[in-house]
Parts: structure tokens; C-alpha cells; sequence
């Protein structure tokens, strides 16, 4: 099944209590493509600007990525600068560069425009709307936002949310929205602006998946080694929507699967700077760390301690 994401293709500098990068490659698009690429095809929208270099295109197109919809401009690329603290769920915006981006109007390739799974990676939800005006009835649409857009775009944000199944988000943005501080509540008031589904994702406390009549939790893997936690969510979003994807299928225990696979890859990419770590991985290791997600949670039912 078709996927395509539409979002930045960025160059990131860094800084964390682990040690610090300068201009290493990011973005939204980025990461939910390569991420997404260990399921399933991927077909991107995303601009860059003149010295965006060629060798990571080619990194793209070697993970099977389709990049006919990525836009080369004359200008400088996308670049943005944060540093986080100890408190590794919030990041510190020291600079934003939109530069190419800032005048950026997402243009669907003829071959993308039938597509049947969606994600808007975190863009204008005006941008949003125009890209679900170029696709041919999608199966499922899912998309990102931010406090940003939240406060400053907030009408366009809910028009966009009229025509979108599934909204990924974190948990202060989730409240921000809703404008409800308990997130069981706050799932609750989203899901009546549109989106079936809400999947709020909590960092290190892992993600809730909420629809009208379940809620599925899933824990964060508990690693050893944090270096970066940018575009962990991006990550998440990929490995979950690329699971949906691949499998072809909607109902809610395969949904609880793509759940779990988003956290997989979110925990790989948080294991060091930039794509580094999720750019070699094999599907044994996706594998191997999907089982351990499955052995952390699992526990008995209570019958059946007690039948012994």
C-alpha cells in the first residue's frame, strides 16, 4: 500500500547533555521516511535548497524512498537549532531558519496523487488541507502538529482535523488543544473535532492510542543510552504508519501492532544523533526489540494465577 509524507527535509544542530552536532541532517519528512522505509515504500514531498548535498539524497533513495516530489530551490535549506536539558522531552529552540521552506507549497507528483495511506508531517494545516486537495481518496489520513500552529493557526488546524483519521501529537499539545489538562478528557474533545483516533505521545512514559470506545497503552523502551531525542515522534509515526501500510489492515489489534513498531523505531533513533542509528538496522533487530516491547507488558490474568 502507497505511502507518502509530506514535511521538512532539514539540517539540525544540536546540543544535548551527550555531546552536541552541528548541521546533521533532519526533518520531519526525513526521519518518517526512513523510518517508514523498513516497512514499506515511501513516496515524499519536501523541499531543500541549493546546498542540500546529493549524497543525502542517495542515502534517501537507498532505503527505497521516492523522492520524484522532493523540490530542489535556489536558497539556503531548512535549518534549525535546540538544545535539550536533562528533561529530554522538551527541547530548547535556540534558531529557526525556514529559509526554502517558508515559501514552500507542496506540489503532488502525478504518480503520488493516488496514495492510499497519508501522513502530513508537522507543516501550515493550511499546506495540510491543499495536499489532501491533490490526493485521490486516501484509505487513511493521519497527521502532526504543534503549539505553533495550535495557537496561531487554529481554525485552519481544525479544518484540516475535519478530514483526517488519525492525529499523532504530544501531551501539551494534545492539552493546549483540547484545552483540557486530563488527557483522557482531552483525547475525547479532539476526537470531536474529527480524527477516529488519537495517539498521544508521552516521551519517556511512552504513548496512549485513544478511540470512541478503547484506550491501548504502550511503555517507552527503557534504554541505557539517550544521546538525541529529536525526531523521535517523526519516528514513531513512520514505523507506526508504515506497519498500517504494509499489512493493509485497520482494525484495532493490528492498530495496537503499528503502536508498538512506532516505538520500536523511536527508540532506535534516540540512541544517537541524527538517523545515525536507525540509518543500518535489519529487520531482526526491528524485530528482536518489538519482542522485547511484547515481554515487558506481558503479565498474566489474574484467573489464571489463581486456577494454579
Amino acid at each position: 500500500m502507497s505511502l507518502l509524507v509530506v514535511g521538512s527535509v532539514a539540517f539540525d544542530s544540536v546540543k544535548t547533555p551527550f555531546g552536541e552536532r552541528e548541521e546533521i541532517l533532519g526533518g520531519s519528512a526525513t526521519y518518517f521516511s526512513t523510518a517508514a522505509s523498513y516497512f514499506t515504500s515511501v513516496n515524499l514531498v519536501a523541499v531543500v535548497g541549493d546546498d542540500f548535498p546529493d549524497q543525502h539524497i542517495s542515502f534517501l533513495k537507498s532505503r527505497g524512498v521516492n523522492t520524484e516530489g522532493l523540490e530542489r530551490q535556489s536558497g539556503k535549506t531548512f535549518r534549525w537549532k535546540g538544545e535539550y536539558g536533562y528533561q529530554l522531552n522538551e527541547a530548547n529552540t535556540l534558531e529557526t531558519h525556514l529559509n526554502v521552506f517558508e515559501s514552500f507549497r507542496p506540489t503532488l507528483p502525478e504518480s503520488y496523487r493516488d496514495s492510499e495511506v497519508v501522513f502530513l508531517a508537522n507543516i501550515d494545516p493550511e499546506l495540510q488541507s491543499d495536499v489532501l486537495r491533490q490526493v485521490n481518496s486516501p484509505e487513511i489520513i493521519a497527521c502532526d502538529t504543534m503549539n505553533f500552529w495550535i495557537s496561531g493557526k487554529r481554525e485552519a488546524l481544525l479544518n484540516t482535523l475535519k478530514n483526517v483519521d488519525i492525529l499523532i501529537i504530544n501531551d501539551s499539545e494534545a492539552r493546549q488543544l483540547a484545552a483540557e489538562a486530563n488527557l483522557v478528557k482531552a483525547a475525547s474533545v479532539i476526537m470531536s473535532f474529527g480524527p477516529k483516533h488519537v495517539i498521544v505521545k508521552r516521551g519517556e512514559h511512552g504513548a496512549l492510542m485513544f478511540n470512541s470506545k478503547n484506550v491501548f497503552a504502550a511503555p517507552a523502551y527503557p534504554l541505557e543510552n539517550v544521546f538525541d531525542p529529536t525526531g523521535a515522534g517523526d519516528s514513531f509515526a513512520g514505523g507506526f504508519l508504515g506497519f498500517l501500510a504494509s499489512t493493509r489492515n485497520f482494525n484495532e489489534e493490528n492498530m495496537r501492532q503499528a503502536v508498538i513498531f512506532g516505538s520500536v523505531m523511536a527508540s532506535f533513533v534516540v540512541e544517537d544523533f541524527s538517523l545515525n542509528r536507525i540509518r543500518g538496522l535489519n529487520f531482526e533487530e526491528i524485530l528482536n526489540r518489538y519482542r522485547e516491547f511484547k515481554r515487558l507488558t506481558h503479565f498474566e490474568d489474574a484467573g489464571e494465577i489463581f486456577n494454579r
